[in-house]
């Protein structure tokens, strides 16, 4: 499975068998299951960029074709702007971008209900998130798996599209905070799953609820950092005052949690902290803790896996 889409279309976009969508770039680690893929082609990564550009010359030399770019899509439901951050011909989404000033255009979503902001962060294009925030893109619209595209940045680390995201869309950013994806989780959630300390920080900062519960199983992100047995981030929480006694919808205290794991130093971490009666775990209750791990583990991978799964490269998974 790799990010990059299908975009055999139908006429006049139609670019031949061989025309998939091929993002450039190099996955850095953090990305993990984002669906990211750091496969490169340089010639034919060029080539789609230039049958893009051309395509999109083609139709806006004329005035009266001018619409054109704007309505017709792929079979994928991809726009010309759409395909144009896709292939990263930047310069054309740029001045795509530029023509459709508080246009409807900028927020129309592909079949994956992506918009072209969606797939600037998932493509990690800061100038072009940019560009699309100050010409008026949406940024509370959802893909198919709930996702804003704070959410993508906030699963993907994008410390440049976060910071872009967070600053420049102030009048939103109290409403996108509280918008659980389609997995239940809200940005800090999932930071706290990938575990990007500086995020989880920068969300605190920015007024996000340090103990608001996911709405599967109702953790918090202490209980998140503890299924992940990420000590830093236990410790972290703990610092900027989340609720140690805070139960999941099971009744499971972050500390129970770390009954049967290996982390010990995330055990000796909590223990004190933690009120006497939330400290056993009674033994019966064992396998429906382990159980809501699992659930919560494989929920995560799950959604990661198959976020960009109609994206491919030759056809390719």
């Amino acid at each position: 499975m790799s990010l990059y889409r299908n975009i055999s279309s139908t006429s006049p976009m139609d670019y031949g068998s061989e025309g998939r969508a091929h993002k450039a770039g190099t996955v850095i680690d953090e990305r993990l299951d984002s669906g990211l893929d750091s496969l490169r082609e340089e010639d034919y990564c060029s080539a789609r960029e230039e049958s893009v550009t051309a395509e999109f010359e083609r139709l806006s030399v004329d005035a009266a074709q001018e619409e054109r770019w704007r309505t017709e899509t792929t079979e994928d439901g991809d726009t010309y702007l759409h395909l144009a951050i896709i292939h990263e011909a930047q310069d054309m989404a740029l001045k795509m971008i530029e023509m459709s000033f508080r246009h409807p255009f900028l927020n129309k979503q592909n079949y994956q209900r992506q918009t072209a902001l969606h797939l600037a962060v998932i493509t990690e294009q800061p100038l072009v998130v940019e560009r699309l925030l100050k010409a008026g893109c949406d940024p509370m619209l959802v893909d198919n798996n709930g996702n804003t595209a704070l959410h993508i940045a906030c699963r993907t680390g994008s410390l440049a599209c976060f910071a872009l995201l967070t600053q420049k869309c102030s009048e939103f950013l109290s409403s996108i905070l509280q918008t659980p994806n389609y997995s239940g989780q809200k940005c800090l959630h999932v930071v706290a799953v990938h575990g990007f300390l500086s995020l989880v920080e920068s969300l605190l900062y920015f007024g996000a609820n340090i103990n608001e519960q996911e709405q599967c199983n109702g953790r918090t992100a202490l209980h998140l950092a503890v299924d992940m047995q990420n000590l830093e981030l236990v410790k972290l929480l703990i610092s900027k005052g989340a609720d140690v006694n805070s139960l999941t919808y099971g009744g499971h205290s972050a500390y129970h949690l770390t009954h049967g794991r290996q982390n010990t130093d995330i055990q000796k971490a909590l223990h004190d902290v933690t009120d006497q009666d939330l400290r056993d775990l009674p033994e019966s209750e064992g396998e429906d803790s382990e159980d809501e791990y699992d659930y919560i583990f494989h929920s995560s991978e799950l959604q990661s896996d198959d976020e960009y799964d109609d994206i491919k490269v030759m056809g390719q998974e």
